[in-house]
Parts: structure tokens; C-alpha cells; sequence
């Protein structure tokens, strides 16, 4: 057989305007090569809706291509070439427990709206939609805790708490203000015992990737590069980012890779963030700048995406042999309305 490039492209030429191949960062340049779009959440969420072609193939984990197919036009149908490629922070929020924590934190009168990272499954998204919450992503996490903040008397973020930590200290909300709840299997522990009057209440997650970099991973490395440029994403925790020159979504840490390289020619820019991001901007920028990770972080489910895997969705494509995502019916009104918010507070 000829080699996987050569025969996906020939697949996208016979398929043509009919297929889009869409692709989140963080997969590897074996697929990247063949997006049509890429892009980090917010950008592929707000691309959805404006594209023509039948099929769309997403190229990312499970969640993100649930919520391309909440957003994709009636008679579209999307796909995803590894369906096992799933996401450990949205499985530490499953969508029963978060119901019973929302219902045991409104039932003294309060109105907690609940701003979920849109790294949460189908049915996550729609208790927040029956909340009256929105979804958020790094790129405009600010922007959404500041509209979630006037809707009602607090917030519940879910299920990165970092995230939520360092937005919050990004937007003046004091530590005091805050609470990280604690919940156990049943809902919360002793809620009694917990602040739970606070401005920002957080879920206990993370991101088992970003939250593995540690304040000294920072202290070795400008020890190693004197005079380095350190950034971050914002799943890191709030210590770490502490310590560095500046943290955002992927796109401000793609946008920053490229100022760097402009405006420092010959300096070294050390990133904390998944891997195949920080490889692909060292290359792009070869010859400019040193651009190297802070340590290793891989995503082993974003791997799960293969050049081989792309393939072989194409191939049934064009076969007419393909499964499209499906997506459970009653959960689309009120999940589609947490998307749909966070594009229309985001002026998408």
C-alpha cells in the first residue's frame, strides 16, 4: 500500500468539499499535516458553524467532538477516528455527582451558576446548560468568570480547579473568596464544615498533564538557561504559574512563541505545556529562538490519534461504511445552550 500521507491525500481529493478535517493542537504533526482546520478549543468551537462540508472528521479527544457535533448543522455528521481517545479531567466531573452537589448548594437559596471548562462530556455540559451556566476555555476563561460572576450570587467552576485559580487571581478575586470544595462519592463532605458563601467555589480537579510541572521544574530550568522566557498554560497550578513570565490558552502561548522568536532572536523560550506544541513551535522557529519544553507532558489520549487511525476513518468515508459520532438527544438542548452562551457572551 502506499504510504498513509499519500493515501489520505488522495482520499481528501476524492472526497473534496464534502470532508473537513479538524484538529486540536495538541495532536502530533503525523495528523496535524492533514487538518484543514486547528486549533485549541475556542477556535475549533467557534469555526463549527461556519463550515459547509458534510463530513467533519475531529481530529482531538471525545468531548471536543461531542461538542462539534452539538454545533454542526442538521444532515453534517461528525467523526472521530479514535473514540477511546478520552479526556481524565472531564471523568473527575461526572455529570450525576455534579446534579447532587448544584442541588445541595441551591437548596439554601442561593444561585450558583455552575462555568464548566469545556473539558467535560455531553452530559456535564447539559446539567450546566439546566443550571443556567455557560462553558469556557482557557482562551476566555476571564472573560466567561466575569459573566458567570453577574449572573447570580456565586460560581461553581468545574472541574479544573487551577484554571479556575489562576483566572480568578488573574481578575482580583481574592484567595479568601475562594473554596475548593470537597466531595466525596455522594456529594459533598460535610458541607457544614465548608465555606461554602465563598464568591468562587472550585471543583477539585486538574489536568493530569499540566498539573504534573512543579515550582522547581521552573527554578532548575532558569538555572540551566540564565536569562529564559518561561510561560505556561493555565491548567498548571497557581504556584507554578507564579513563577513564570507570563501564562494563557495555546493560542496566546503560540502567538507569544511567535513574538519571541521576532523580537528575541537568540533567546530561550521554555514552555509548559503538552509536548507535540512545544515541538512543533521549536521547529517552526528553528534558527530564531530556543524554544523547549519545561518537562515531559504528553497526552496519552491525544496519541491515541493516529495517522493510521485518520486513515481508516477516511477510508470508510468514502465507503460509505463510516459511523458518525451520536449524541444522546435529550441532553443536546441544554448542553448545545452551555456552548451556545459562552459564543454569544465571547460575541462568536
Amino acid at each position: 500500500m502506499e504510504d498513509l500521507h499519500a493515501a489520505i491525500t488522495r482520499l481528501k481529493e476524492r472526497l473534496g468539499a464534502s470532508l473537513c478535517i479538524m484538529g486540536h493542537h495538541y495532536q502530533n504533526d503525523a495528523v496535524v499535516r492533514h487538518c484543514d482546520i486547528t486549533g485549541d478549543s475556542l477556535e475549533l468551537a467557534r469555526r463549527v458553524p461556519s463550515v459547509t462540508a458534510e463530513h467533519i472528521v475531529f481530529c482531538g479527544v471525545y468531548f471536543m467532538g461531542e461538542s462539534a457535533a452539538l454545533l454542526a448543522k442538521p444532515g453534517q455528521h461528525v467523526y472521530l477516528p479514535s473514540l477511546d481517545a478520552d479526556c481524565l479531567m472531564s471523568r473527575m466531573t461526572p455529570a450525576p455527582l455534579a446534579r447532587k452537589v448544584l442541588e445541595e448548594l441551591t437548596a439554601q437559596g442561593r444561585k450558583v451558576v455552575p462555568l464548566a471548562y469545556v473539558n467535560t462530556d455531553l452530559a456535564l455540559k447539559a446539567v450546566v446548560g439546566e443550571y443556567g451556566g455557560a462553558v469556557c476555555t482557557s482562551a476566555n476563561a476571564a472573560t466567561m468568570l466575569r459573566w458567570a460572576l453577574d449572573q447570580g450570587d456565586s460560581v461553581l467552576f468545574l472541574p479544573d480547579r487551577h484554571l479556575g485559580d489562576n483566572t480568578a487571581t488573574g481578575l482580583g478575586i481574592a484567595p479568601a473568596d475562594r473554596h475548593v470544595l470537597r466531595i466525596g462519592s455522594k456529594g459533598l463532605v460535610a458541607p457544614d464544615t465548608q465555606a461554602l458563601d465563598r464568591k468562587l467555589l472550585l471543583w477539585p480537579g486538574c489536568c493530569a498533564i499540566h498539573a504534573r510541572f512543579e515550582p522547581q521544574d521552573i527554578l532548575d530550568m532558569r538555572a540551566a538557561h540564565p536569562g529564559c522566557r518561561v510561560i505556561a498554560h493555565p491548567e498548571c497550578r497557581e504556584e507554578v504559574v507564579a513563577l513564570c513570565d507570563g501564562a494563557g490558552s495555546t493560542s496566546y502561548l503560540i502567538k507569544e512563541a511567535a513574538r519571541v522568536a521576532s523580537e528575541n532572536p537568540g533567546s530561550t523560550l521554555v514552555i509548559a505545556t503538552e509536548n507535540n506544541l512545544v515541538r512543533r513551535l521549536a521547529a517552526r522557529h528553528a534558527g530564531q529562538c530556543d524554544i523547549i519544553p519545561l518537562g515531559h507532558a504528553i497526552c496519552g489520549n491525544m496519541a491515541k490519534v493516529t495517522e493510521k487511525k485518520l486513515y481508516d476513518i477516511l477510508r470508510r468515508i468514502a465507503d460509505g461504511a463510516a459511523t458518525p459520532l451520536v449524541v444522546e438527544k435529550a441532553l443536546c438542548p441544554p448542553a448545545r445552550l452551555s456552548l451556545t452562551r459562552m459564543l454569544q457572551a465571547c460575541g462568536l
